[in-house]
């Protein structure tokens, strides 16, 4: 009989410290890439602040920023498909200019 500490073919033990489960807050991610990279900074912004605070910052090689597309794409339709469609922000509604930050390129 296997030990139910064993970890089964294929399974990953993530841990996940109380710090972390905390989460961090944010409404806004900042991406940029190289040729090596993708970098998603997720920021924090007040509305009619005119700072913001990048609350963590993600690199991820560009295999992994693919399949976080693919994840995050798949999550949406579950969620849709549960709770409805989500509403976009239109471009001239949103909270703080979308065309600021960083060029796509690093």
């Amino acid at each position: 009989m296997a030990d139910e500490k064993e970890i089964k073919q294929g399974q990953i033990n993530i841990e996940l410290s109380e710090e972390v489960a905390q989460g961090e807050y944010s409404n806004l991610a900042v991406i940029t890439h190289s040729n090596a990279e993708f970098i998603v900074d997720f920021v924090s912004m007040m509305p009619g602040t005119p700072k913001a605070r990048v609350k963590s910052r993600i690199i991820l090689a560009p295999q992994h920023a693919k399949r976080l597309l693919k994840a995050l794409n798949d999550n949406v339709r579950k969620f849709e498909s549960q709770h409805g469609e989500i509403n976009d922000i239109e471009p001239g509604n949103a909270p703080f200019p979308m065309n600021f930050g960083p060029a796509a390129e690093a």
